[in-house]
């Protein structure tokens, strides 16, 4: 996988979203997970201010540093993590 800039994410996701892109863990909470579905009324509900003040940052980190494949809807979110079942039957 190429370099990812987590630094350009508050710090308080960056594990939670690493974890999602490389490992393929569903994020803890709703915040991140609205986010990555491409539902922002969703992801603004639970969110906190940190977060709320930066999602346009978060946005432009989903657009220009994760893969396409791990965001932007329902499917491609579920798919992405059910992608980590592929993974552990490849370290087989």
């Amino acid at each position: 996988m190429t370099d990812i800039n987590y630094a350009l994410l508050p710090e308080h996701l960056r594990d939670g979203m690493r974890r999602y892109i490389e490992e393929h863990f569903r994020p803890d909470g709703d915040f991140l997970f609205g986010v990555l579905i491409n539902n922002f009324i969703e992801a603004c509900g639970p969110a906190d201010s940190i977060s709320i003040q930066h999602l346009p940052e978060i946005a432009l980190f989903l657009y220009n540093e994760a893969p396409s494949g791990c965001w932007g809807s329902t499917r491609k979110v579920e798919k992405w993590l059910k992608a980590k079942e592929k993974l552990g039957e490849e370290k087989k």
